[in-house]
Formats: C-alpha cells, sequence, structure tokens
C-alpha cells in the first residue's frame, strides 16, 4: 500500500507500481482526501487521511500488509499503522516523517512553521499550495521544464493535515517491524532522514536522487523497498 506526500496523488508512485508488479507483488497506490484533482481542501483533518488508509486496506480484505510513506504521509501510516496492527506486516518510511506522538508536522521545522502558518492565512480554504520557487528543492536533479510540469500536478494541501498530531507512539512500539529509506540529495525534508530514522532505532537505506526520486529514481526506490 503506497501513500504520497503532501501535494500529490496516487499517480506519484504509479512508476514505483508498475515495477514492483513487475517483480510479482500486489501495489495499490492511493490518492488521500482533498488530494485529487478537483477536490476541495476544506474541512478536513488528519483523521480524514488516517481513516482512508485503514478503510482502503479493510475493504479489499488485506492481510500481510506492508505499508509504504512518502513524505508527510508517514504521519498518515502511522496513525493507520497502529489501527490496523494485526493486519500490517511491515511499515517503511521513505524519505517520510516518523511523527513524534502530539508533534504535528508545523512544529518539526521552524521554517516549514513559517510557511505553513503564512500560506495557511493567506488562503480562503486553509490549504498550503507549493509556488513555483520551492519545487526545485522536491527535484534537484530535474531540468526546469520538468519541474514546471510537476508543478503543474501539484494540488494545495489542507492545512489541518499540517497542524495536527498523531497521538500514538512509534509503530516499532506496537510490534510492527520498520525500515527507512532516504534519498542522498532530499532537500525538502523538515530533518535528515537519518534523525527520523533514528527515532525507530533505524540506520536508513540510502538511494540515490532527491525528495522526489520515486519519480525520478523508479528503480533504485523499487529495489530498496522489496529489500527492506
Amino acid at each position: 500500500m503506497l501513500v504520497p506526500g503532501a501535494w500529490l496523488g496516487g499517480w506519484s508512485w504509479q512508476p514505483v507500481a508498475r515495477r514492483l508488479r513487475a517483480a510479482g507483488r500486489q501495489a495499490v497506490t492511493l490518492t488521500l482526501p482533498g488530494l485529487a484533482d478537483g477536490d476541495s481542501p476544506s474541512g478536513l483533518h488528519l483523521s480524514d487521511a488516517v481513516a482512508h488508509v485503514v478503510n482502503e486496506i479493510e475493504k479489499r480484505g488485506l492481510e500481510q500488509v506492508t505499508l509504504v510513506a512518502h513524505s508527510w504521509g508517514g504521519y498518515v501510516v502511522t496513525g493507520a499503522a497502529h489501527e490496523l496492527a494485526g493486519r500490517v506486516a511491515k511499515v517503511i518510511y521513505y524519505n517520510a516523517f516518523v511523527p513524534e506522538r502530539g508533534v504535528p508536522l508545523v512544529d518539526e521545522n521552524e521554517d516549514y512553521s513559517v510557511m505553513i502558518n503564512a500560506a495557511i492565512a493567506a488562503s480562503l480554504d486553509g490549504s498550503v499550495a507549493v509556488v513555483p520557487e520551492q519545487v526545485p528543492l522536491f527535484l534537484p536533479d530535474l531540468s526546469a521544464d520538468a519541474q514546471r510540469l510537476f508543478f503543474e500536478l501539484l494540488v494545495p494541501q489542507p492545512g489541518a493535515y499540517f497542524l495536527e498530531a498523531i497521538d500514538v507512539p512509534a509503530v516499532t512500539t506496537a510490534g510492527i517491524p520498520a525500515a527507512y529509506v532516504a534519498s542522498e540529495d532530499d532537500r525538502a525534508l523538515g530533518r535528515p532522514g537519518a534523525e527520523f530514522a533514528a527515532r525507530l532505532g533505524l540506520t536508513p537505506v540510502i538511494i540515490p536522487g532527491g525528495h522526489n526520486s520515486l519519480l525520478t529514481h523508479p528503480d533504485e526506490v523499487t529495489r530498496a523497498l522489496l529489500a527492506a
């Protein structure tokens, strides 16, 4: 089960999902509430995103699921894993936040806090949008034309997804195995991947690329997920 990061939909995981299926694995890509094209970001809470993952797994009758989180999706997957403990075989954090109990994303980084709060204050619907100048942080290894295309695919993020916290501890406290995969040139994550991995008592597996290497280095991301 592949959970995207902020501003992204399930489309961002498609290159990796195709490779996972070619390797004989089932792969489901999710688009969380408010992040599909045309969705309204208003009135959504972090608990809605968590519930969406839980509901998708339960309605599909899935067992022994590996939950994979990209970026902000680490909050969603952490919450869902605790509700689905009997169904989850492993959690893999890929360039992802490993949330501390009671700490929202907005409080993980001072620069993030300023940017997020300013964006919400300026928005009519309480959302947070990426501005073009921020795109190179996500995809430093792409041309300017490719970065502009990526920007056109992004949608505003419901603000509460960044402002609300998860009231559960690390997944490893529930006996769920975990792994951490980090890109070597990640410029967008609020802290170094190694710091988030350390919250789980792990050393990250390092792969090439930037924060969104699932699009630029899908072969390497796929291999890392299969080996985790």
